[in-house]
């Protein structure tokens, strides 16, 4: 496709800002052409684009054990050999194989009111005629623990929670379950975590505890949490009726999907990244996460077609199953097994496309204000390469990074690099039915292609690691 002028002009004024006298000496002067290539080739480039609408569009959401994901993971494989990728290979996993089934929630007294739901990942079904009991409103843990037990027992407890955060909101969908079936409760219905809602439930994994029965769980709208609300404020006694036909059933069969650019000089030295493959059962994926791990792929492609060689291995990695049970991860760190020292860094992007800042670092048993030398010294490395990013207005290294996939390289001493955007509003379409292919900026996505590309390649490529090798970080204490 020619590109427009108009397109070209950020790729132009990039070539300025990358001249020279605007990068400090050391490793910014060192890879400043090699950056402005792989920079002008993302911001130029249709192609990752392409995969991205046919991955979101042709295949759409992605839930482990589906058909959909194992269609994704068969294309992925097969363009990547298709475009001269080294070492491409599906590195088997077994992953969660939940079923969301028939869903249906609607309020049976004292009025009849339809309310929206979405299934939280993990969740026991109902009998097949349902369930119908009075529900019963808090809005903490704190309220339910202080209300009786003959308050609770026998009732749908509803989680009509404020939104503090994600982090802080989450807790609910996380633990409410088993909270309220210590307490004699049947089911829940827990406000979805989000701070902006047009009527759309998000949905998202539980965390049975064992010690507790296991309840059906439901996500409803803020706008319905807010109902709920009202109504017990003015001594209303709401009964609600609650279908699902969710089920666990045995572990599926899938893979993680790997692409290498080798290394020229230390192969077994990695520097991995990416996103995971999977999503939830709605919507398309494109934020979360099929964004990232198509940026991530094409990264990769563009590197590999500029000729660009590292000295270290650079790996691409869509890992597969992160949303309800990490079996991609697991797998992957199983297969490095006691050569995880040789992993140099890891950078994984699951916060969604929106417009990037930089990325965020962190290294496992060290808090990112301790004065530690050694992520000092590195912070130092990372904010040098970032200046590399100024041109695309990306170049913030912050304290404090990882991710869920990489989690397991961390643990064992890997250092780690988050993806940054400016967050405002991933949360308003996260794990939803909205989180589809119009909410990506392409722009946004070319400068994510961009912003991995040079991360990634700087890093297999510099004369020194990032650190030092590092012992794994000690398992924290039980209980």
């Amino acid at each position: 496709m020619r590109r427009t002028l108009p397109v070209l002009l950020p790729v132009l004024l990039l070539v300025l800002l990358l001249a020279p006298s605007a990068l400090a000496d050391g490793l910014a002067e060192r890879y400043r052409e090699s950056a402005g290539k792989i920079i002008g080739a993302a911001l130029a480039d249709d192609e990752g684009w392409e995969k991205l609408t046919y991955l979101t569009t042709a295949i759409g959401h992605r839930l482990s054990g589906s058909l959909q994901l194992e269609l994704a993971v068969d294309w992925a494989y097969g363009r990547m050999r298709e475009e001269g990728l080294e070492n491409v290979w599906k590195q088997p996993a077994k992953v969660t194989h939940w079923v969301r089934g028939r869903e249906h929630a609607e309020v049976v007294a004292p009025v009849r009111r339809e309310l929206l739901i979405l299934g939280l990942g993990g969740s026991v079904g109902t009998p097949a005629d349902g369930v119908t009991a009075p529900a019963v409103v808090v809005e903490s843990f704190d309220e339910l623990d202080a209300l009786p037990d003959e308050a609770v027992a026998g009732k749908v407890v509803v989680y009509a929670v404020e939104w503090v955060g994600y982090g802080g909101t989450v807790r609910y969908r996380g633990a409410g379950a088993s909270r309220a079936a210590a307490r004699g409760a049947v089911a829940v219905l827990v406000r979805s975590a989000t701070g902006r809602s047009l009527a759309t439930p998000h949905t998202g994994a539980l965390r049975y505890d064992e010690e507790s029965p296991r309840i059906p769980a439901a996500a409803i709208t803020v706008e319905d949490a807010e109902w709920f609300k009202r109504m017990r404020d003015l001594g209303q006694e709401v009964t609600v009726k609650l279908v699902m036909g969710a089920e666990t059933l045995p572990e599926a069969d899938s893979a993680n999907v790997i692409a290498e650019i080798a290394g020229s000089e230390l192969p077994h030295e990695v520097v991995v990244m990416g996103g995971h493959y999977d999503s939830w059962d709605v919507g398309q994926g494109a934020h979360d996460d099929g964004a990232a791990c198509v940026a991530a792929w094409q990264a990769l492609t563009l590197i590999h077609r500029l000729g660009l060689r590292p000295r270290r291995t650079l790996r691409v990695v869509l890992w597969t199953n992160e949303e309800n049970g990490l079996g991609g991860a697991r797998a992957y760190r199983e297969w490095v097994g006691e050569e995880v020292g040789g992993h140099v860094a890891a950078i994984e992007m699951d916060g969604g496309a929106e417009r990037p800042v930089g990325f965020g670092f962190g290294l496992s048993g060290v808090e990112p204000e301790s004065g530690d030398p050694a992520y000092e010294a590195a912070y130092a490395t990372l904010r040098e390469i970032g200046s590399l990013l100024a041109g695309l207005d990306a170049s913030e290294i912050s304290r404090g990074g990882g991710g869920a996939d990489i989690g397991p390289l961390m643990r064992d001493g890997v250092p780690g690099l988050a993806f940054r955007t400016v967050g405002e509003h991933y949360f308003d379409w996260h794990h939803t039915h909205a989180d589809t292919l119009d909410k990506v900026d392409p722009e946004n996505f070319r400068k994510a292609v961009a912003m991995l590309g040079v991360m990634g390649f700087v890093l297999a490529d510099a004369p020194e690691r990032l650190t030092p090798v590092r012992e794994p970080a000690p398992e924290p204490p039980s209980g």
